[in-house]
């Protein structure tokens, strides 16, 4: 494919855009800066629930739609609703309890609520710390299956959480987007709720062809939208398939990986 002047650059946040304490550098900033003063569109999409993402708009002055949920629900800078895409309630339950089979924790956001079986369990005090809100606590699903943006899985067993990425695949794959957004996550979400299709929206809305397109993430959620871009670009501590499936590796997101690929690899393709 012949690569020509790009016009939007979408970006992964967890693992890319932050650092792995969850920091935007002075680096990023300077970089979302630069596109900008060079016409090109900069946008972002997360696993995270969109308040996760609000204290980002400041710093980067985002005006582009945010993608959260991975694409589940888009957002305006302001936090109101552009677009919305939940599961089906009736695979609400089964889809917990078959996630559940593999010894995970299931969460579930909802609205702008987010839910966990214990306060206490794997990574809820890291989410709620990255996110800055903390979850309700839910004694069972009854009440919860509706309006259901995300299930999460969640194990530091990286065997479980493949097996079951696996086994939702493979029971439910026409019905939902399964993906790790973290090792230790496995999302799931409505079928049109991945980061290909936030791509491809973003390119219908500012009338883009793929060519004109940029992404860059670090994990296999986000290889979704490799495929909906003329440049796709891996973060240099990506998931090996990642790094495998972009045209471009940068460096780690703790060494301003991103606001070296903008540097090299971005800007001298604007305009």
């Amino acid at each position: 494919m012949e690569l020509g002047p790009i016009r939007l650059f979408l970006a992964d946040v967890d693992g890319t855009l932050v650092t792995h304490e969850k920091l935007l550098t002075d680096a990023s900033i300077d970089a979302v800066r630069r596109l900008r003063a060079q016409g090109i569109l900069f946008a972002i999409t997360s696993g995270r629930p969109p308040r996760g993402m609000a204290m980002l708009i400041e710093p980067l002055e985002l005006d582009t739609p945010i993608a959260a949920f991975n694409g589940g629900l888009l957002v305006d800078r302001h936090m109101h609703t552009l677009e919305e895409r939940v599961l089906p309630e009736p695979l609400v339950r089964p889809i917990a309890a078959l996630i559940g089979s593999f010894g995970l924790d299931v969460w579930i956001y909802r609205g702008a609520d987010w839910y966990v079986p214990d306060p206490n369990g794997a990574h809820v005090a890291r989410e709620a710390w990255t996110v800055k809100f903390e979850p309700a606590v839910m004694a069972g699903l009854d009440g919860l299956t509706d309006s259901v943006a995300k299930l999460v899985g969640v194990s530091d067993d990286r065997q479980s959480v493949s097996q079951a990425t696996a086994a939702v695949h493979e029971r439910f794959g026409e019905h939902v987007t399964a993906a790790a957004s973290q090792p230790y996550y496995l999302d799931v979400t409505h079928p049109d709720a991945n980061k290909g299709v936030v791509a491809q929206n973003l390119a219908r809305r500012y009338g883009l062809s793929v060519n004109e397109i940029a992404t860059i993430g670090d994990m296999p959620n986000d290889v979704l939208m490799f495929a909906h871009s003329g440049l796709s670009i891996a973060m240099g501590n990506a998931d090996p398939q990642v790094r495998r499936a972009a045209r471009r590796t940068t460096d780690t997101n703790d060494h301003d990986g991103l606001a070296k690929a903008v540097e090299r690899l971005i800007l001298p393709r604007g305009g």
